[in-house]
This record gives structure tokens, C-alpha cells and sequence, in this order.
């Protein structure tokens, strides 16, 4: 590191250098970092775009029908 004591640095600073020294010296640990960002990937786009379409823009073309018709749905309900 540098030439100031251990003690004199801040703990946000310590941290950040714990976790840059231990990604940093990892092996085995950034393949499996790579698999679970794959997989997060995954999850919140893929999934997101299969199962949760924009349902609103099929039923509404603007933004006025698009709050008539929530505004309906919660009234009628």
C-alpha cells in the first residue's frame, strides 16, 4: 500500500482495499462471480421481458389513457 499507518486510514478505505485484495487474488471465485451475474441477468431482464409485458402500451396509446384506464380498474374493483 502506501506509507501511512494502518491506523490513520479511513474505514471506508479499509474496506475497499479488504475487498480489492481478496477479489483480486481470487481464482475459482471470479468464475463463480461470472455465473451469478449471468444468472441475475437471467432473472431480472429474460424473465422480466417473458413473463411481465408492458401491458398498458397494448391497451393504451397515451399517457391520459393509460391513467383513464387504471384509474378505472382501481374504481371498479
Amino acid at each position: 500500500m502506501s506509507n501511512v499507518p494502518e491506523n490513520s486510514q479511513g474505514f471506508w478505505s479499509r474496506v475497499f482495499h479488504l475487498y480489492y485484495d481478496g477479489f483480486r487474488s481470487m481464482t475459482v471465485g471470479k468464475t463463480l462471480w461470472l455465473i451469478i451475474g449471468i444468472k441475475l441477468f437471467i432473472f431480472f431482464v429474460i424473465i422480466k421481458l417473458l413473463f411481465f409485458p408492458n401491458f398498458l402500451n397494448s391497451k393504451c396509446d397515451t399517457e391520459e389513457e393509460k391513467t383513464e384506464y387504471v384509474r378505472q380498474q382501481l374504481v371498479n374493483r
